[in-house]
């Protein structure tokens, strides 16, 4: 499995960076194009990295925010997998400040064979997107600083993740964790009913040191994960924590990742 760095908060060597996230996974014979970021930049860092998108088999989208999706409007065509929930109008709460796609469910109907779902997709014998993640855990998703059109909360219920599966286990991406990390992974083992979790890579959506980050940690070493890489919207303090537990390299643009 290889996972390119295209988008990502934090610039590499030759590559710039911005508010967003975009991988190009390589897996089980498929590529993958998960999320866009906010610019062309994915499409430009990937033509740096010798990253050949004009490959690609399958673009999943994590959730309908436009720091993961607006860069979908640089693309001609392709197989576009995500939540129905992505195409909500959605703004931050404090000043309404608009956060959701700059396209419409029409207007990308129109350049993609869109497939969306709720429930888990098999999109490989080993790839698989996981639709809407059950909220079961007592420590995330119980606030939010979303609203929607009506003015009521958004717990961005579109949000997933893919579940890839390799010998060692479950990888799983992420594009914020929305939905919170350790229902993500619960859902993953559910969906693929494997319980080895090797990784995790993504946005965390976590901020500070506090029960949630701290219960996310407990559950990852008791769950023995080797490959913890939070990136894109999780801050530093919970950066931090996360680094004084699992001593990982931070993630950048143009980085390549193997397993």
């Amino acid at each position: 499995m290889k996972i390119s760095v295209l988008s990502e908060n934090s610039s590499g060597h030759f590559t710039p960076a911005e508010h967003g996230l975009s991988y190009f996974i390589e897996h089980d014979g498929k590529k993958i194009l998960f999320d866009t970021g906010q610019s062309d930049l994915f499409l430009r860092n990937a033509q740096k990295m010798k990253a050949s998108l004009e490959t690609t088999d399958f673009i999943i989208l994590s959730h309908g925010h436009f720091d993961h999706g607006n860069g979908l409007e640089y693309l001609k065509e392709g197989k576009l997998v995500c939540h129905p929930g992505c195409f909500v109008k959605r703004y931050r709460a404090n000043d309404r400040t608009y956060i959701g796609l700059n396209k419409s469910k029409e207007e990308l109907l129109s350049i993609f064979d869109l497939y969306t779902s709720r429930e888990p997709l098999k999109i490989t014998e080993n790839t698989y997107f996981l639709g809407e993640i059950p909220r079961v855990t007592d420590f995330e998703s119980k606030t939010t600083t979303f609203i929607l059109d009506d003015g009521s909360p958004d717990f961005v219920i579109d949000d997933s993740a893919v579940a890839l599966i390799i010998p060692e286990g479950l990888f799983i991406i992420t594009g914020c964790g929305h939905s919170g990390i350790v229902n993500t992974l619960k859902h993953a083992m559910k969906v693929t009913g494997i319980n080895k979790i090797s990784g995790i890579m993504g946005g965390f959506h976590l901020k500070n040191i506090d029960k949630q980050t701290n219960e996310t940690i407990r559950f990852l070493k008791k769950n023995n994960v080797k490959h913890v890489l939070p990136s894109h919207c999780t801050e530093l303090p919970a950066l931090a924590a996360f680094y004084d537990s699992f001593s990982f390299n931070q993630v950048k643009t143009g980085d390549i990742l193997t397993f």
